[in-house]
């Protein structure tokens, strides 16, 4: 009795070490076919500036569109691993308005209580998580670095740890024109942001996140007569792959 027991608890085990080792080695399914935007849903009325050009997507931050501008996958995502490379191609604009991030997600301030700014030419996107903005993985010229999650951080509301969790530990971005690759994990409400082979944020908590939805790339950036007032998505992204958890 006692060894038909421990046998069935063996096999209980080795059953659930190959489900794992099955989940562990499921391939990367591509997202982005490089030759058009099958898979992903064009905003209405964008007109032609979300485009593939030379193999990668390309954007060139003025969609016509009246509401959403981003672009969305068709499909959507629970738990995920997404992997995908990005670059910018370049900052017209200087955004007079970029922090000093601290380490816990707050900004430094000068001696009258202000925030310091600074002047920085700057270029902004990033990759939208299960549908929401505030779930944002920010692409940016910003001295913290791309990879962290502005809606979150910024959000007073949230716990000291979260505002922190989200705050990248390291600026791990290549240089403006320069590709970089993000290694994306969410499981559960849980965020893990690989850049270049640097974990810049690690399980990272993202409270009310939906459980699905589907992946974005952010629009930003808007001009007035011909000119940028804010930052611009002038970005491209290549080699995106998902892997569902």
């Amino acid at each position: 009795m006692r060894r038909t027991f421990q046998l069935s608890i063996l096999l209980f085990l080795s059953l659930g070490l190959l489900r794992a080792q099955d989940n562990t080695n499921a391939e990367f399914t591509t997202i982005f076919n490089g030759e058009d935007l099958s898979g992903w849903k064009i905003p209405d009325g964008d007109n032609g500036h979300w485009k593939v050009l030379d193999g990668v997507i390309d954007y060139d931050a003025e969609s016509e569109a009246a509401d959403d501008k981003n672009l969305w996958t068709e499909e959507t995502y629970g738990d995920f691993i997404l992997k995908v490379d990005w670059r910018i191609k370049a900052t017209p604009y200087s955004n007079p308005n970029v922090p000093i991030i601290l380490p816990d997600g707050t900004h430094k301030k000068n001696e009258d209580g202000e925030t310091i700014r600074m002047l920085v030419p700057d270029s902004d996107s990033g990759i939208l998580l299960r549908g929401m903005s505030k779930s944002q993985v920010n692409i940016w010229g910003w001295p913290i670095g791309s990879g962290e999650v502005y809606g979150y951080r910024m959000d007073r509301d949230m716990p000291a740890g979260v505002r922190r969790g989200v705050t990248p530990t390291v600026n791990a971005d290549h240089h403006i024109g320069e590709w970089n690759t993000f290694v994306i994990t969410m499981r559960g409400d849980r965020l893990t942001v690989e850049l270049n082979g640097m974990t810049v944020i690690e399980n990272a908590q993202l409270p009310d996140i939906p459980a699905e939805g589907p992946v974005g790339l952010q629009h930003h950036g808007a001009k007035r007569d011909g000119e940028w007032v804010s930052p611009p998505s002038l970005v491209q992204f290549r080699n995106i792959e998902i892997r569902e958890l």
